[in-house]
């Protein structure tokens, strides 16, 4: 037996008030008095009553949905900081009635197209940048359009626009200055991408603590990776077999850092003895192998972006449209002094 469909017309019957006075009590309009929209807002909870959304949305020109394309390669995403970005972005649009679309595209040609389907077809009211790059033809784009949007990185281009970003150098100066601090000279590093914004922050971090320390920054000591687990290992691999050694590794995120470590493990160097290692993010897998890092709240900034952006949708000006976060170290067990021979 199919069940009745729960109109406003139900709604009127079993409160009493008119069609056009429940309709506007649940829209929220001030001509209803607050006792007599909580009326209205019970019974709809009551009878299970869900809004007609296409013509909610045809009737505000909305479509409640913020737009996300991830830029990562391959069929699948593995790395944790995705997970935990869509996870805060997704919970922070629920608690204002919003939806996400998401969709995934690696840089280039395709990615923008995916980015003019989105804004062209009307299809967001609104999206959410990730992982800024070099003269960053998304950020670009956007500005030149009239669609609210948020990212979550700086860019070296002359466009204000709405951010949240860690201060990734700071975070890698102060990871290079501990290890030094623990005695640390030859210290390798696995960069990431150079076109991405974070990657030379991160670097420079790097370069400045050894510059500071009186040390050079060799960049023999210095072997790209693409943030990857498999780009993580071969990075490692390429560090492990120079002479002499690094005694320590940071690597630009936590996914080539855990890399770095099962690489290590499988020639027999101890980690937190013969060799120390450290990465950047705090992922999950990062705790478990008590593994030293600079820790972003990335889930929280999920939830900062979905509320800037909400914010910007409703035609809000925003408190503060540059934020800059610091991260924080963390400091566990796969870094030590190094050994002395």
């Amino acid at each position: 037996m199919m069940t009745q469909r729960v109109t406003l017309k139900t709604i009127a019957a079993k409160t009493g008030f008119s069609i056009t006075t429940v309709s506007r009590g649940l829209a929220g309009y001030s001509d209803v008095s607050p006792r007599t929209k909580q009326i209205i807002l019970e019974a709809a909870e009551v009878l299970g009553y869900y809004p007609n959304l296409t013509a909610r949305q045809l009737q505000k020109q909305s479509t409640d949905t913020v737009g996300l394309i991830l830029p990562a390669q391959g069929p699948r995403f593995s790395d944790p900081y995705f997970s935990a970005i869509i996870a805060g972005i997704g919970d922070e649009l629920a608690q204002h009635d919003m939806d996400l679309l998401l969709s995934k595209h690696p840089p280039g040609p395709k990615e923008l197209s995916a980015y003019r389907r989105m804004v062209e077809g009307q299809r967001v009211d609104g999206l959410i940048v990730i992982r800024t790059r070099k003269q960053d033809e998304r950020i670009s784009y956007l500005s030149s359009t009239s669609l609210p949007f948020v990212v979550f990185g700086r860019s070296d281009l002359d466009i204000d626009f709405p951010y949240i970003d860690e201060d990734s150098e700071v975070g890698f100066f102060q990871l290079t200055t501990y290890l030094l601090s623990q005695g640390h000279t030859r210290i390798g590093f696995i960069s990431g991408p150079d076109n991405l914004m974070f990657a030379n922050f991160r670097f420079d971090g790097y370069c400045r603590a050894l510059q500071e320390a009186g040390l050079t920054c060799d960049m023999e000591y210095v072997v790209r990776g693409d943030l990857t687990r498999k780009g993580g290992e071969k990075a490692a691999r390429q560090l492990l077999l120079l002479a002499p050694r690094p005694t320590a590794i940071i690597a630009t995120n936590d996914l080539m850092a855990v890399a770095t470590v099962s690489v290590a493990r499988e020639k027999d160097i101890k980690i937190g003895e013969d060799l120390s290692v450290a990465g950047f993010d705090d992922i999950p897998p990062s705790d478990y192998l008590s593994l030293t890092t600079m820790r972003q709240p990335t889930y929280e900034i999920g939830r900062r972006l979905s509320n800037m952006l909400h914010q910007l949708i409703k035609g809000n000006p925003l408190e503060d449209r540059h934020v800059l976060l610091k991260p924080e170290m963390i400091v566990r067990n796969s870094t030590c002094p190094p050994r002395s021979y």
